[in-house]
């Protein structure tokens, strides 16, 4: 009879492997399914004067907070890339902003509603697209985190391996474009709307 030991430490490890994809997993469904709901809604949803005033001022105030942390966090890491901060400062960082992040994200999609957007408009459509992309961009990141979590305080960005790497610069590069394609084409759409009373 023949057995190979596993340590727990290695299954634990593969346990939690498997519990990070099944998390990734369900929160890209949940994820697409808020966004398609929010999507749908839009078409059917039209107000004008104080509730779409709100809606605005909400979707400005959620982008502000989703975004600034987004922006806080990746300098954050640009600096630990470059040797200027520590792994553990960064990872506790991304951790007090993610919440920030993510609420964000639920406001812009609530509040969205509520701006009677044109979805006729291909520029519309791009801007629904990286907001979609950019949430489950965002939901990519969970299993670099956690495996950056197990690593040395002192741990430096070339300690990574190879794809450890490119996931986390293609992931920041990804964010960036979709966060500013969004924001650049919801002021262009803002701009060129008719005021409402």
């Amino acid at each position: 009879m023949s057995y190979i030991a596993v340590s727990r430490r290695t299954a634990r490890r593969r346990e939690s492997e498997q519990a990070t994809r099944r998390l990734v997993v369900i929160l890209s469904i949940s994820a697409a399914a808020a966004w398609l709901a929010s999507v749908l809604m839009v078409a059917t949803t039209h107000v004008v004067g104080v509730i779409h005033t709100y809606a605005l001022i909400a979707h400005i105030l959620a982008m502000v907070v989703s975004f600034g942390a987004i922006l806080l966090v990746d300098w954050h890491g640009f600096l630990w890339l470059i040797g200027r901060r520590g792994l553990a400062e960064t990872l506790r960082l991304d951790g007090a902003a993610t919440p920030l992040i993510w609420g964000g994200l639920a406001g812009l999609l609530g509040s969205g509603v509520f701006l009677d957007a044109r979805l006729s408009s291909p520029l519309t459509d791009v801007k629904l697209l990286a907001v979609l992309v950019l949430t489950l961009n965002g939901i990519m990141l969970i299993p670099l985190m956690r495996r950056l979590a197990h690593l040395p305080p002192s741990a430096s960005f070339l300690d990574l391996t190879q794809g450890q790497r490119f996931h986390m610069l293609s992931c920041l590069a990804i964010s960036q474009l979709c966060w500013w394609t969004a924001i650049v084409i919801g002021f262009i759409n803002a701009a060129s709307q008719p005021l409402t009373s």
